[in-house]
């Protein structure tokens, strides 16, 4: 569906990087700041001339240096979502809309009604952008985007400019879009946690380079993502699936409660919008997992998982993370040095993880089929 590899220096910066993707799904560019990632999107987008590359776009070819293709910016059939929203304020919600729906290059593949529905801006059509909030601004301007019928979505941190409730108000409708529709996206942040809730796929990128690259659960474990995160968001990210019924470890899982099937074991996780077989990301940070080595009894941690030690890596002064494999899955647990010793914690040892329910946090997650277009 994708393949770039690119370079372009710009003074004293110089970026190499390079990232694929072979399905549908959301590329997450991440890194500290100044590191590309902006600079990248502007590569793919046609913004920036690549000094040398080839940029794939399902099928397509955008960008070869070598043959001398440099497909102009306006026919490369990508939609763009900047930090601002950049509507046109002379026009409503309605009218910027039907802007890019007359501008698009392409036979619609996304309907008028289906952006509507997607991006519930049925009821703000009338207003002016100046009537709108920030996250209901950033809503329509995704909805401009795509009306434009893209080959492929770009967002550049379209996020950053809003409150901590307001990206809490545009998430949902970004998880929908991935769920709903087989259009690759790129997405750029800083920000961990939208890309925990969003991403397929993340690319690190350092001083220019990608660094690593793969699917968000390996990448959560990736030493160099936890260097960025900070320690407080260190933490596996997993997938797994809401069980038809509880199992006999989660009797209450029930109410606001999900039984989730991860590994070999399951997790009671606050997520009452999801039925039965939905698929669920779930992170555990490492800072809420507790060790034992033996069966628990008597607690109120509801969550135990059973597995075994993989590996032990000295963390923060004092203190170790210890990787357990619950059953070809890995997670993460932050405990002091003097406990790693004390329990006699290495490679092999039989371990149970334990989580409270509460520190828990369920997300929808639905990789999308392709479909033709």
């Amino acid at each position: 569906m994708i393949n770039v590899t690119v370079r372009k220096r710009r003074g004293d910066f110089a970026l190499e990087a390079s990232f694929e993707l072979a399905a549908p799904g959301v590329v997450a560019l991440f890194g500290r700041s100044g590191c590309g990632k902006t600079t990248l999107i502007e590569l793919i987008a046609g913004l920036t001339r690549a000094d040398q590359g080839r940029i794939e776009v399902d099928g397509h070819v955008l960008v070869d240096t070598d043959a001398g293709v440099h497909v102009p910016a306006e026919r490369r059939r990508i939609g763009y979502v900047f930090q601002e929203a950049r509507l046109f304020p002379h026009l409503s919600v309605a009218g910027n809309l039907r802007y890019a729906l007359s501008r698009a290059k392409a036979p619609p593949f996304i309907g008028w009604d289906q952006v509507i529905g997607l991006l519930d801006l049925g009821k703000l059509l009338a207003r002016g952008p100046r009537q709108l909030s920030g996250g209901e601004r950033q809503r329509v301007a995704i909805g401009r985007a795509l009306l434009s019928q893209p080959r492929l979505l770009l967002l550049d941190e379209p996020l950053a400019s809003l409150d901590a409730a307001r990206r809490e108000e545009v998430l949902p409708y970004l998880e929908q879009l991935r769920d709903a529709l087989a259009l690759p996206m790129v997405y750029v942040s800083h920000q961990f946690e939208e890309i925990l809730r969003l991403a397929t796929h993340v690319v690190l990128l350092q001083d220019g380079r990608t660094v690593a690259q793969g699917d968000i659960g390996a990448m959560s474990l990736d030493a160099r993502v936890r260097r960025i995160v900070g320690p407080d968001a260190v933490g596996a990210v997993v997938d797994g699936e809401v069980a038809a019924t509880p199992g006999a470890a989660h009797p209450d899982a029930a109410g606001d409660l999900r039984c989730v099937r991860v590994g070999r074991g399951e997790l009671s996780v606050p997520a009452p919008d999801l039925r039965p077989g939905a698929r669920v990301r779930v992170q555990l940070l490492a800072r809420d997992v507790i060790v034992s080595t033996e069966a628990p009894r008597g607690l109120s941690v509801r969550n135990a998982l059973p597995g075994v030690v993989v590996s032990v890596t000295a963390d923060e002064a004092a203190s170790d993370l210890i990787g357990i494999d619950v059953g070809g899955v890995i997670v993460l647990a932050r405990i002091t040095s003097a406990a790693t010793r004390d329990l006699g914690l290495a490679p092999g040892t039989p371990v149970w993880a334990l989580v409270k329910s509460v520190s828990l946090r369920g997300h929808a997650f639905q990789a999308p089929a392709r479909v033709p277009r």
